[in-house]
């Protein structure tokens, strides 16, 4: 390996060499095993005598730092047991971030495992079409070394913004130019780009309360005043708008978390207040490509006649969330300054799974994926109301929902007796998630989501009895 050393400050060069290498021996960035290069390399690495390094390396080994194999090179030794990095320890107070950062919290809602897990936000990972999508990267990476290999433009590969158009067109009814799809990493980077586009320091933001966490801590950190605005049967209630408001985010097919439908005359009377007073909105469509019930409501923007929604979808309901793919649907008049913001961000999104994506989508492969998991979910999510309805009903009301990924069911029982029943659940082997940590502003809804992506179908019968058998007064189920 290449080994950086600096001589500009040593007038002892041989113990210059002897202390930096002895370092980073000792703070963990020269690994026990780890090769140093030859005495003659690194002598002419650093334009100095084989003898300057050779008496270095001769001293390391002496103290046991170093292990010296005739023939085969010198070593890092196997014993010595490198220290916790303290490097710069000295400047760790010298800068300090923003005050918003305090409040932010980085989660890994999912690092627990667990065997029955009903967690929201998560495709069955297992029927994801791994064969497929392995043959479609291996194409794209042939085509990539003979015909591109450049920086893309910011908007991302024409190929998946056409598709994307042509998809959304077809199963949501949305009609738009590729040239107004702006391909991003994942949703939230969808949201991000708006903010950024939109938001000045102090802008109201009005958000669904209880609402998706992570879109609310992004729109703090870039100065805006969030307002909770609740959420009833029918949706955002409109008439509680702040007037100042200057960006409305709402999930109108399938709200988070609760799991309503925002009904038709909501639509309507939220495009109305945000022509009225000069609002932009975001409509975040994040897995209503899964419906259930009734035909589907029309999205925001297809009723959109005065150019004020804004569109975000996302890949990783559908397909992985690792995959990081999302894309936003823009009003022709915003699209170059965010355009402008992606380039600005990250310049744009890796290419060759966006060209997988779009040729996965134009041969009718995601279209076919989305039928197959289709089924499985709603098989789940039948079982699941099922058993809900009839072994919970004492205890839990299921909550109206016609699309997604999960459905929530509210409680009489107190928010510190459904958090006791989430951790007794946990250690159960059972992962549920309380809808009362989404609460915004006002007193938070009480009860659990139940997702049925990452849940087999074999498995729900035995994760809700095990659920049921942590909750307070159980015996009253039946």
């Amino acid at each position: 390996m290449d080994l950086h050393i600096n001589l500009s400050a040593g007038k002892n060069l041989s113990a210059e060499i002897y202390r930096q290498v002895r370092h980073a021996i000792a703070d963990g960035r020269l690994r026990p095993g780890d090769c140093l290069p030859a005495s003659r390399d690194l002598a002419r690495s650093l334009r100095v005598s084989r003898t300057t390094v050779t008496v270095a390396y001769d001293r390391l080994v002496g103290e046991g730092f170093l292990i010296s194999r005739v023939g085969a090179g010198t070593y890092v030794s196997d014993h010595f047991k490198p220290a916790v990095n303290k490097t710069r320890e000295s400047t760790k107070d010298a800068l300090s971030a923003r005050h918003i950062w305090e409040s932010v919290s980085v989660n890994k809602p999912f690092e627990r495992k667990a065997k029955f897990d009903f967690r929201s936000g998560l495709p069955d990972v297992s029927m994801f079409p791994h064969d497929a999508w392995r043959r479609l990267i291996n194409r794209e990476m042939r085509l990539e070394i003979k015909t591109r290999g450049i920086y893309e433009y910011a908007a991302g590969v024409m190929s998946l913004r056409e598709a994307i158009a042509r998809h959304i067109g077809v199963s949501r009814g949305v009609q738009t130019s590729a040239e107004d799809v702006t391909i991003t990493n994942g949703a939230q980077q969808a949201l991000d780009v708006i903010g950024r586009c939109l938001i000045e320091s102090g802008d109201v933001v009005a958000v669904e309360d209880p609402g998706y966490t992570p879109p609310i801590q992004l729109f703090k950190s870039l100065g805006a005043r969030v307002k909770g605005v609740q959420v009833d049967e029918q949706g955002i209630v409109v008439d509680a708008l702040p007037r100042d408001t200057r960006l409305v985010y709402v999930t109108p097919s399938h709200q988070y978390p609760l799991g309503v439908t925002m009904s038709l005359p909501r639509r309507l009377a939220l495009l109305e207040w945000a022509a009225q007073h000069n609002v932009a909105i975001i409509e975040d469509d994040y897995d209503s490509e899964f419906r259930f019930e009734e035909r589907p409501l029309e999205p925001l923007l297809t009723l959109d006649n005065s150019g004020r929604v804004i569109y975000v979808g996302s890949f990783s309901k559908t397909l992985l969330p690792t995959l990081r793919l999302g894309f936003l649907v823009t009003p022709s008049s915003l699209t170059l300054a965010v355009h402008k913001v992606k380039y600005v961000s990250d310049w744009h999104t890796p290419t060759v799974p966006q060209a997988a994506l779009a040729r996965f989508i134009d041969d009718g492969g995601f279209a076919r994926h989305i039928r197959k998991v289709g089924r499985v979910y709603a098989e789940r999510r039948e079982l699941i109301k099922d058993i809900l309805n009839r072994d919970f009903a004492r205890l839990l009301t299921v909550a109206p929902s016609i699309a997604g990924l999960h459905i929530s069911a509210l409680t009489e029982l107190t928010s510190e007796e459904i958090a006791a029943t989430v951790e007794r659940g946990f250690a159960q082997g059972v992962a549920v998630q309380q809808l009362a940590r989404f609460a915004v502003e006002h007193p938070p809804r009480v009860g659990l989501m139940f997702g049925y992506g990452a849940i087999q179908t074999d498995q729900i019968r035995e994760g809700l009895k095990r659920l049921g058998a942590c909750l307070p007064d159980s015996a009253s189920l039946c």
